[in-house]
This record gives structure tokens, sequence and C-alpha cells, in this order.
């Protein structure tokens, strides 16, 4: 055995001993700042969530429509008017000014069941922002 062999065995194990316990401790320092950074990171994502569903549910309550304040003539209304009626959209306003125009003025609230997409149901939605009023002049 040569000398001090056994010495820097020692060296070596202790060396390595203190990686190791270096390693350990930079993970443990990693893991306590990491507890430390997620409550937080918790409560920011609690935030930004509670705050995009009060945009959303914001949003959708702007978009709600309000229905006229008195009935419309359905003869006289124009698409954009008839577009405030619940249920009604651009493509059945349009539909309906398209029936005005091509069979004549409505004669009762009821023709507009002729319009596609509006049901019996739809209709007893409608019946109270709509009317059709005179004695129109045009027979279909």
């Amino acid at each position: 055995m040569r000398k001090g062999t056994g010495s820097r065995e020692a060296k070596r194990a202790e060396e390595a001993r203190e990686v190791d316990e270096a390693r350990r401790s930079r993970k443990l320092g990693a893991a306590r700042k990491q507890e430390a950074v997620n409550p937080i990171n918790r409560y920011l994502c609690t935030v930004a969530a509670i705050l995009c569903f009060a945009l959303v549910f914001a949003a959708a309550g702007q978009g709600k429509k309000q229905p006229p304040a008195k009935p419309l003539d359905l003869n006289t209304a124009t698409l954009e008017e008839l577009q405030q009626l619940p249920g009604i959209g651009p493509t059945r306003a349009k539909a309906i000014v398209h029936f005005r125009e091509k069979s004549g003025p409505f004669r009762r609230v009821e023709d507009l069941l002729v319009i596609r997409g509006i049901t019996r149901a739809r209709l007893e939605k409608l019946r109270p922002y709509v009317t059709v009023q005179g004695n129109p002049g045009k027979k279909r």
C-alpha cells in the first residue's frame, strides 16, 4: 500500500458527500422557493379566472336585445326594427321583409307562421311586440 492513498480516498469520499449535500440543499431550496411562489401563483390564477368569467358574463349581458317599447307594425317595420324582436335575427328579419314585398302586406299577426323558423311557440313570444295595423290594400 502506498503512502497517502487512504487519505486520497477519504478526500474523494468527503468531496462526494459535499457534492451530494450541495445538490440536496439546492433541490430543497428550489422546492422551498416553489412552495413560496405557488400560493401567489394560485391567487393570481384565481383572480384571472374570476376576471375572465366576469368579462364573459358582462359581454353576454350586453348582447341581450331590448324588445320595442310599443308593438311594431309588421307592414311598416324596417329590418333594424324587426331585429329588435326576441328570436328575430338578420335572416328572419330579411325573410319577413321579403315575404311582405312578394306577397303584400300582412293581414294578421298569425301570417308570420309562413316564415321559416317561426313556430307557434315563437309566435306567442313575439305576439306582445307585433301588430298589423290598418286595412291592407293588396290581397294575396
